[in-house]
């Protein structure tokens, strides 16, 4: 099976499904100049004012186009060619310059022509990647000299526990097959058209640092945080700033974040300051 031309044909499949979705609200988005960036990002990035950004596999771009709101120059990359139009027909609706290119995310050196200050990946994006170490020579091509990596992920941790209540192992952590999944609905709840395989990858925390050292980039810190965006398990609370283990439950690691950097100089946001331990499938 071709996981690029399946996963596509999955993510184009669900493009019109989350536009009008009430959980990625876009008509909000687009009247109340809202950022849909998760706080503790906006923290580890810092001050994004004048410096070029691109999103590598940005769906269709809400998060790219927060970080313009922040003042970043942004360039959104996503293969899905569907998630592209309606992220450039957003920005025009917002009045936001922002560029928007369809590419493979292992082409985006090629494509894009340029580097960049920061390159940013979100949430739910690594588990599509059969190939750690040459999206991390990708990120590494991406960057001038004085920029750096930021990735917000899902913990590969919690996608190896029961749906129900996170707390038995159904899944090998170490195995590097991809997982084939057939799903009628998206994650925003709406039914697809027809049922849609996917083809994903489980990679290790280890396997993803091991790769942006590998790739000439220097970790400026791992945070791992103890709450995640959706209710992963039927067990977790919502308190309005996330799902998290209810209270007196042992916590375990549901998001991580990653800054590393092309140059060596110690970056001012590689502190404690928003380490709190604290999946788009």
């Amino acid at each position: 099976m071709d996981y690029l031309e399946t996963n596509r044909a999955n993510w184009n499949a669900r493009v019109p499904i989350h536009v009008g979705s009430a959980f990625y609200d876009v008509d909000g988005f687009k009247a109340n100049g809202r950022s849909v960036l998760r706080p503790f990002e906006v923290a580890e990035v810092g001050d994004v004012s004048g410096r070029r950004l691109a999103h590598l596999q940005c769906h269709f771009g809400l998060d790219t186009l927060s970080w313009a709101r922040l003042g970043a120059e942004v360039t959104g990359l996503d293969f899905s060619d569907a998630a592209i139009d309606q992220a450039r027909a957003i920005a025009a609706d917002c009045g936001i310059p922002a560029r928007f290119v369809t590419a493979d995310v292992y082409d985006a050196a090629q494509a894009l022509g340029e580097t960049y200050d920061i390159v940013y990946t979100g949430l739910g994006a690594l588990v599509w990647l059969p190939d750690i170490t040459r999206w991390a020579e990708t990120v590494a091509a991406l960057l001038k000299p004085d920029g750096f990596l930021y990735l917000a992920e899902f913990h590969p941790f919690s996608d190896i526990l029961d749906d129900e209540t996170g707390t038995t192992v159904t899944l090998d952590y170490f195995a590097r097959d991809p997982y084939l999944w057939e799903e009628a609905y998206t994650y925003t709840g709406g039914k697809l058209a027809a049922p849609m395989t996917t083809m994903q990858f489980q990679h290790g925390l280890g396997e993803v640092v091991s790769a942006v050292a590998a790739a000439g980039l220097r970790v400026e810190f791992l945070h791992e945080h103890d709450h995640t965006l959706f209710r992963r398990f039927a067990t977790l609370s919502g308190d309005g700033t996330g799902y998290r283990v209810p209270e007196g439950a042992p916590r375990i690691p549901l998001m991580y974040s990653l800054r590393a950097s092309a140059g060596s100089a110690p970056s001012p946001a590689a502190g404690p300051a928003a380490s709190s331990t604290a999946r788009r499938r």
